[in-house]
C-alpha cells in the first residue's frame, strides 16, 4: 500500500514540476552564493540535483518529462519577449546589422555540421547524429525538430540544455583570451552558440549585451528550422 501510494504521487504532474522549480531555485541559491561562478549554473546545479532524485525514487524519466509540458510550454513565450529588450536597443544594430546576419547564417550552417562531422568520425550511431542536427537552437525550437524530423525527443532536448550550458560557462574567457570587449558581438556569438542560457548569461553583462543574444537566438532558431529539416533529408 505504501509503495504503491509512492508511486503515485512520484508520478503526479505536480510533483514533477515542483521538483523542477525546487531543484533550479537551489542552483540559483548556489550560483549567488559562488558569485555568479559559472561552474554553478543554476541549470546545470539543478539538473544535477534532478537526475539524482529521479534515480532514487520511483519516476521514470519519460513521465517525469511529459509531467513538466507545462514548463516547456512557457519557454516558447519566454523566447518571443526578448523582442522587448531589443526593441529598446535597437540601435545597437547599427553599423553590424549585415555583418551579424552573416554571422548568425554561418554559425547555424558550421555548428551542427562540426558536431555532426565529429561525431560521425567517431562511430556515433544514426539517432546520435539525427539528435545532434538542431544542438545549437533554444529547447523549444529544437523539440519541435525533434517531431519534425522524427530524432529522439529526450535525447534532443539533452543535448540542446548541454550545448547551452557548456557555451554559457566557455564564452566569457573565450572572449577575454580574444580580447573582445564590444557587448554587441558577445552578446551576439552568446545567442548564437548557447541560445537560451546564453542569453540569461548575456542579460549579466548588460541589457544590450542580452537584447543582441535574443536577436541571436532567434535569427539562429529560425533558419535552423528552416534548414535543418532538407539537411536531414539530404544527410539520412
Amino acid at each position: 500500500m505504501t509503495a504503491s501510494f509512492l508511486n503515485e504521487l512520484t508520478n503526479a504532474p505536480v510533483v514533477s514540476v515542483l521538483l523542477t522549480v525546487a531543484t533550479f531555485q537551489l542552483g540559483l541559491m548556489a550560483y549567488k552564493a559562488s558569485n555568479n561562478n559559472v561552474i554553478f549554473h543554476p541549470v546545470l546545479i539543478g539538473a544535477s540535483v534532478t537526475a539524482l532524485i529521479i534515480t532514487l525514487v520511483p519516476l521514470e524519466f519519460d513521465d517525469y518529462f511529459a509531467n513538466n509540458a507545462v514548463v516547456m510550454f512557457f519557454l516558447g513565450p519566454l523566447i518571443v519577449a526578448l523582442a522587448v529588450p531589443l526593441r529598446a536597443e535597437i540601435r545597437a544594430l547599427k553599423g553590424i546589422a549585415l555583418p551579424a546576419l552573416l554571422v548568425v547564417v554561418l554559425g547555424s550552417f558550421i555548428a551542427p555540421a562540426a558536431a555532426l562531422g565529429v561525431a560521425w568520425l567517431m562511430g556515433a550511431e544514426q539517432a546520435v547524429l539525427e539528435a545532434l542536427l538542431p544542438k545549437s537552437v533554444t529547447s523549444p525550437i529544437a523539440l519541435g525538430l525533434a517531431h519534425s524530423i522524427g530524432s529522439m525527443v529526450v535525447l534532443t532536448t539533452a543535448i540542446s540544455v548541454i550545448t547551452g550550458v557548456i557555451g554559457a560557462i566557455l564564452a566569457p574567457p573565450i572572449f577575454k583570451l580574444v580580447g573582445l570587449t564590444d557587448d554587441r558581438l558577445q552578446g551576439l556569438c552568446l545567442g548564437i552558440n548557447a541560445h537560451g542560457l546564453g542569453t540569461v548569461r548575456a542579460f549579466e553583462v548588460s541589457v544590450r549585451c542580452g537584447a543582441l543574444a535574443g536577436l541571436g537566438m532567434g535569427l539562429t532558431g529560425a533558419f535552423s528550422a528552416f534548414l535543418i529539416p532538407y539537411v536531414h533529408l539530404w544527410a539520412f
